[in-house]
């Protein structure tokens, strides 16, 4: 009887062991946002973005926050 390779498809040469396996995945981490505090009211803010509480950035007003009423 003669063996048909393609029933096995593509199959490792050799077994990966858990430590090669663990150090390819060491970066493969998650990491929590960088956040920065809004000079003007406190607020938690993106880096490098105008505020979305009072509307300022680098201490001048960048844009123009209406507050709504309940």
């Amino acid at each position: 009887m003669k063996l048909d390779i393609t029933l096995f498809g593509a199959l490792p040469f050799r077994r990966i062991s858990k430590t090669a396996k663990r150090q390819r995945r060491t970066h493969l981490k998650k990491t929590a946002p960088t956040v920065t505090t809004c000079s003007n009211c406190g607020a938690v803010v993106a880096p490098h973005r105008a505020c979305t509480k009072c509307g300022y950035y680098k201490g001048k007003e960048a844009i123009k926050v209406t507050k709504e009423e309940k």
